[in-house]
């Protein structure tokens, strides 16, 4: 039933907070209460608590920090975030500590993809977000989340500064790499990757060559060979199975260049490797 509201003058408080659970009932019910009337709610109930979300350029500048490698800058913010940590945010859930855990795997998602940006090779900033993210959903108290969101953000940001040393290699070989370990089941050119880099493919070429040390045929060549090496190892997935998830043309075009790179045919790599490593996990666990 919902509740009637009768003011008369008396304490506007009263008359909100019964505002607010005849709002509530009404979402309660849910064949009543669609997105937009939920977020008047949301939005009234926030205006009336003189609630202000994080200024988002000043969001963005804190992962930028991150993105930079600017240790001090991040050690700063984070004595910040754990002195002030619930201002300016929502409340994802009425648990604090399911509240703090999307939190938590949001910002470990943004700082991941920010960290790509900046330079990081993107299997490792994939890689450690789900590893920080399954860290959070093993925490049982509140203040533990936010422990380990300055132990997540001191990470990314060591690891940053240790990139930016790298010199070595560029941004846009860096990307390149990266497009080419995300696009191994495809049939990979040159090309393709200048395109995505908007570069000239002969300047690209000259530049991943240079500071690969191999032209991005080979690269690309390579990078496929390597993985099939792993699927042929630690599964047990067909030959043309793996020939087709590479984007080789065919099962014999797969093997051809599967054995110029490792001396091996596919099923001879496979029956060697596949065994020792049965052999060390056997020992691994006596």
């Amino acid at each position: 039933m919902i509740i009637i509201i009768h003011s008369d003058g008396d304490d506007f408080y009263q008359f909100y907070c019964l505002f607010v659970k005849n709002m509530l009932y009404l979402y309660q019910r849910g064949d009543s209460m669609n997105t937009n009337r939920e977020l008047n709610l949301r939005l009234f109930i926030q205006t009336e608590e003189d609630f202000k979300r994080t200024e988002i350029r000043s969001e963005f500048a804190k992962y930028d920090d991150i993105k930079n490698g600017d240790i001090e800058k991040v050690t700063q913010n984070i004595r910040e975030i754990k002195a002030h940590y619930y201002e300016g945010k929502g409340m994802l859930s009425d648990s604090l500590l399911r509240n703090n855990q999307y939190h938590f795997a949001i910002g470990v998602g943004i700082i991941a993809r920010v960290c790509i940006d900046g330079g990081m090779k993107h299997n490792i900033a994939y890689t450690l977000s789900d590893i920080y993210i399954r860290r959070g959903d093993r925490c049982r108290e509140p203040q533990q989340l936010i422990d380990l969101t300055g132990e997540m953000m001191l990470d990314f940001v060591k690891r940053m500064a240790e990139v930016r040393k790298e010199n070595v290699v560029s941004l846009h070989v860096r990307r390149t790499v990266d497009f080419i370990y995300k696009n191994l089941n495809r049939p990979l050119t040159l090309k393709m990757a200048a395109e995505q880099e908007h570069l000239d493919p002969s300047y690209l070429s000259k530049l991943f060559a240079k500071e690969m040390g191999m032209p991005i045929k080979a690269y690309i060549l390579k990078a496929k060979i390597t993985t099939a090496r792993n699927i042929l190892t630690f599964s047990d997935h067909s030959i043309a199975d793996i020939a087709d998830s590479l984007g080789f043309s065919s099962q014999s075009a797969f093997a051809a260049a599967f054995r110029k790179l490792t001396g091996l045919t596919p099923l001879q790599y496979r029956s060697r490797y596949s065994e020792e490593y049965s052999l060390r996990t056997e020992k691994d666990l006596y």
